[in-house]
């Protein structure tokens, strides 16, 4: 074992204070900045995910202390949990020689002078408390909660439950780092954040070890590392956090001097000791992760820009009725063609055979009435007769709206692949499959409304019901006809009958007429009710339809783009073949005219 001596305490010091500023440099800075800009525009919100480190551990590991360690500043330390909110650290040195530090909660973030971190944490704490409030992870460092199964202070039974689901939403996306700290005190496969990051990152991939408290278990801790019994892919870094009152620098110095003098932990390799080490892995695993994720991120902000635009373009002509995108082409006006499909519709609805009341005017009502009858009460209008009538009239007009409603959907299909084909012209691939999603999802909302407009028409069928008071007005007034109708039949007033009717004369039975025109009458100004009805829900069904499409539904066209794992862009966003060509020929184009102009300036020189 070599000697050690304060110079050398010093030189290690010196290179990193506090360590993870020095190990920014002109190269990483730029790709963080970007990031970071990001970050602030909340990309994440469109499920793009940014890379983060994130540091999840044991209740009271010591994963607080080792982002002290690591940015140089004080976190706040207090009996218990001492972090029950994600805490977030942005670190950057501009001009700056301390890190600016930053408290993100509920979607802001907040920058924090040193001197106030406590006071700002407890505060975050405090309004960050209920789970509810949890937002998703968009930043670069996170330290999350401890993990706890005993709750204290006043925590709910839950609290594991609760601990558990912001890690695992934290640590599940692909492009966060794991930082996972383990106290070198316990046996690592026991560890309940070990046995989480393994069921999001079985082979360790993205998981990197921090061993702290080495002082308190030195023995065997060389062999733990080296054996690597939980599959620590990203390797492992053993520390010893500042203890106490101690400054950073001191909190170095002995850093250094427990791994060089201790007999168990100077057997350790230096390439895995001392918080310096963790922050150039740290420093180097983020700078690959971003350089790694950054051209995917970009291709997939360019696809959500296009798909944004697009929906933005949706919006205006299916739902605001804002034409400036098309002011001349009369079709893609959605709003207003909507209006006229639905004014046709209704008229169809209206005009149609139904409303002939001068053919077999009350055969199918005697008809009716004859095979309903029963041991009743004279007089007795049957329920029966009533409802049979309404299904027979109902069936009859079933493929009105089922028609209208696949005319529609056929139109905001149209409608659809009109936009996208607009907004996606310079990406072949990409506007052929997002026609392709878009008509799918089309398809689906299209199918998904013509069984409503069944299971409407079943339900009308089943029972005769209305609150609206036109319906008995309108009977009233109808079945003041009926002593004159029943006083035709009899031949006693031979005044012509409403409606050019033909009169079943046939029928002596005064009571069954009586009954028949009834039950007509009920018919005809129930009738009127649900056609109204009918086509007052269409207009609102389909509205609710079209607004779901263009303000939600249209998100499903991304999701199916980029696949299961988000790797369905890169080949979409190739240009196209013409725009290919086309840029090619400009090229040449451009070569040819400097070649010209050099040729020009060529002669020039000669004759002058």
């Amino acid at each position: 074992m070599g000697s050690y001596d304060e110079a050398d305490s010093g030189n290690i010091v010196q290179q990193l204070k506090p360590p993870i500023i020095s190990s920014y440099n002109d190269k990483i800075r730029p790709l963080l900045d970007v990031i970071d800009r990001l970050r602030l525009l909340m990309v994440m919100k469109e499920g793009i995910q940014l890379p983060t480190i994130v540091v999840v551990g044991d209740q009271s590991s010591g994963k607080s202390s080792v982002l002290e360690s690591l940015a140089g500043v004080n976190l706040p330390r207090s009996q218990g949990i001492c972090t029950r909110v994600p805490l977030i650290i942005r670190l950057q040195n501009h001009a700056s020689p301390r890190p600016e530090l930053y408290l993100e909660y509920n979607g802001k973030m907040v920058p924090v002078e040193e001197p106030q971190i406590a006071t700002a944490i407890n505060n975050a704490t405090d309004e960050v408390a209920g789970p509810e409030k949890m937002g998703v992870p968009d930043l670069t460092m996170v330290d999350l909660p401890g993990i706890t199964r005993v709750p204290v202070h006043g925590q709910p039974d839950n609290i594991y439950e609760q601990i558990r689901d912001i890690i695992m939403q934290y640590i599940t996306p692909k492009e966060s780092i794991i930082l996972n700290v383990l106290s070198a005190t316990v046996d690592f496969s026991t560890c309940e954040s070990i046995r989480m990051s393994q069921q999001v990152d079985k082979n360790g991939e993205r998981t990197l070890a921090v061993i702290t408290k080495v002082d308190r278990a030195p023995e065997g801790l060389v062999d733990k590392v080296t054996a690597d019994d939980v599959n620590i892919g990203l390797g492992y870094v053993c520390v010893r956090n500042r203890i106490g009152d101690e400054s950073y620098e001191e909190a170095r110095k002995e850093e250094a001097r427990l791994f060089e003098t201790n007999a168990h932990l100077s057997c350790i390799d230096k390439s895995i000791v001392g918080v310096h080490v963790l922050a150039q892995k740290l420093v180097q695993i983020q700078s690959k992760a971003i350089a790694k994720c950054l051209p995917e991120i970009v291709k997939n902000i360019t696809m959500m820009r296009i798909i944004q635009a697009a929906k933005e373009s949706l919006k205006k002509l299916l739902w605001r009725g804002e034409f400036d995108e098309y002011p001349e082409d009369n079709t893609k006006h959605g709003t207003a063609r909507f209006v006229e499909m639905l004014n046709r519709f209704s008229d169809e609805l209206h005009n149609c055979e139904e409303s002939n009341l001068s053919k077999d005017f009350l055969t199918e009502e005697i008809k009716v009435l004859e095979d309903v009858k029963g041991i009743e009460l004279p007089n007795f209008l049957p329920c029966e007769a009533f409802l049979r009538i309404l299904r027979r009239k109902v069936e009859r007009i079933s493929y009105l709206p089922i028609k209208f409603t696949e005319k529609y959907w056929d139109y905001v299909d149209d409608v659809v692949m009109s936009v996208l084909t607009r907004h996606s012209e310079m990406y072949y691939h990409l506007k052929v499959a997002a026609k392709g999603a878009a008509h799918n999802l089309v398809q689906k909302l299209r199918e998904q409304s013509i069984n409503w407009v069944k299971e409407i028409a079943e339900m009308e069928k089943l029972t005769g019901y209305t609150c609206n008071p036109d319906y008995m007005m309108e009977w009233n007034k109808l079945m003041n006809q009926k002593d004159h109708f029943i006083n035709q039949i009899s031949g006693t007033n031979m005044r012509p009958l409403p409606c050019s009717v033909e009169s079943p004369r046939q029928h002596s039975n005064v009571s069954i007429l009586q009954q028949a025109f009834d039950l007509k009458m009920r018919m005809v100004a129930y009738w009127k009710i649900f056609k109204v009805r009918l086509v007052d829900s269409m207009a609102l069904h389909l509205q609710y339809r079209v607004h779901n499409l263009v303000n939600n539904d249209i998100d499903e066209i991304v999701k199916e783009l980029m696949g299961p794992e988000g790797h369905g862009i890169e080949k979409m966003l190739v240009e196209s073949p013409a725009v290919v060509a086309k840029r090619e020929k400009l090229k040449n184009s451009i070569k040819v005219l400097k070649e010209i102009v050099l040729y020009d300036a060529y002669l020039v020189n000669i004759f002058t």
